[in-house]
């Protein structure tokens, strides 16, 4: 008579374990697998970010700009064609 117990409480753990797995699986996936090691990968990095505020005005980036555009090396005429 006792298989008959341990086998009725094999199926009712395994209706239980089926009844609860898609939360129970959702909550794995959140936690463990390729994609939450990217999610927290994700959220050091952006941790470690942070906002730079302006400090100098408008004309000095425009100066700079400028002066970096006219260090590019350029190819002569010759060249192009």
């Amino acid at each position: 008579m006792s298989w008959l117990y341990i086998a009725l409480l094999a199926l009712a753990v395994a209706v239980v374990a089926g009844a609860e797995w898609p939360r129970l699986g959702a909550g794995l996936e959140t936690r463990v697998g390729v994609e939450a090691r990217r999610r927290r990968d994700r959220a050091k990095r952006k941790a470690s970010l942070h906002v730079v505020e302006p400090t100098s005005d408008a004309d000095d980036f425009a100066a700079s700009v400028e002066r970096d555009l006219a260090n590019l090396p350029t190819t002569e005429d010759e060249y192009r064609r």
